[in-house]
């Protein structure tokens, strides 16, 4: 069974050589590769453009969504395989990621590992990000960096949604599970991500992720319970009694127990792993106030569409 690798790309420079050398060491070399890149200045098409075995395709101002239909629409497979160019991938990745669907399942969802490069970035990835061992393969909602799936799973799911400019794999991936189809944990296919690198750029992800999600319609539980729980803890401080103050406070410690968990398995040092209790906890409050104030910008703009 033929297998495309499809990819999208933008400004990636710095990254896009060890993209291209992680797809040439692949284990199970994929039967064509197809890049879309959005319109980069910065040398990142004219690396495509000079390596082997590499079809570009070039749309100036394509967002993500449509970067990836213009690639699956190139290629002749009916398996797809999709990650980001600014990504590595491990040698044995589209060998272990292609083995659900070759068992006749739809989707195959492979996982992603932070190459953390300072103590921030650590904070970061553990505040948020599961481990790969923690993830459930029933309600597991895979990146769109590490997931490979039938044409025919696409179709049904409509493509990735042009209309939307961030959180359209999670999109496709609500689509999936409505529809029922099967999806697979490929929990040995791993891609290795960069995270932010600052506090500014983690703030304005999380802000466009929540945006996204208003503007898609996607988790509106999960929006309002943090609304809730904010508004709970504002009447907590500004209460008088000592029991609220209390069971806020039980509450954000069991909220922050298992990223904190995470950020002082992954530090070595004592002083880096009694840091990290401090610092993931902030980084969880700061990541939720960014969340909250992109729903609503969200929100504003989904009334106004």
């Amino acid at each position: 069974m033929r297998i495309s690798l499809v990819a999208t790309v933008k400004d990636a420079a710095p990254y896009i050589e060890a993209f291209l050398d992680s797809v040439a060491a692949q284990t199970l070399a994929p039967d064509e590769v197809i890049i879309v890149d959005g319109g980069s200045t910065d040398g990142t098409l004219d690396a495509l453009r000079k390596a082997d075995g590499i079809a570009v395709r070039v749309d100036p101002g394509a967002n993500i969504a449509r970067g990836r239909n213009i690639a699956i629409a190139s290629a002749s497979s009916d398996l797809i395989a999709v990650t980001d160019a600014d990504c590595e991938l491990d040698p044995s990745w589209l060998e272990r990621l292609s083995q659900p669907l070759r068992a006749g399942a739809d989707i195959a969802m492979g996982v992603s590992r932070p190459v953390v490069e300072s103590f921030l970035q650590g904070c970061i990835v553990a505040a948020n990000l599961p481990d790969p061992e923690e993830i459930d393969e029933d309600t597991f909602m895979p990146s769109a960096r590490s997931v490979a799936f039938r044409r025919s799973a696409i179709e049904a799911a409509g493509g990735y949604p042009e209309w939307l400019d961030i959180g359209e794999d999670m999109y496709v991936n609500h689509r999936w599970r409505e529809l029922g189809l099967d999806m697979r944990l490929a929990r040995e296919a791993v891609v290795r991500w960069r995270p932010r690198a600052t506090i500014a750029e983690t703030w304005m992800q999380y802000l466009r992720y929540a945006r996204g999600d208003a503007v898609a319609g996607m988790y509106p539980e999960r929006h309002a319970l943090r609304f809730a729980v904010y508004a709970g803890l504002l009447i907590a401080l500004s209460s008088s009694r000592r029991w609220p103050m209390a069971l806020s406070a039980a509450a954000g410690t069991l909220y922050a127990a298992k990223p904190v968990r995470r950020a002082v398995a992954r530090f070595d040092g004592p002083m880096e792993k009694a840091a990290a209790v401090a610092a993931v906890p902030a980084l969880l409050g700061l990541m939720d106030v960014a969340k909250m104030s992109g729903y609503l910008s969200g929100l504003a703009r989904r009334a106004r569409s």
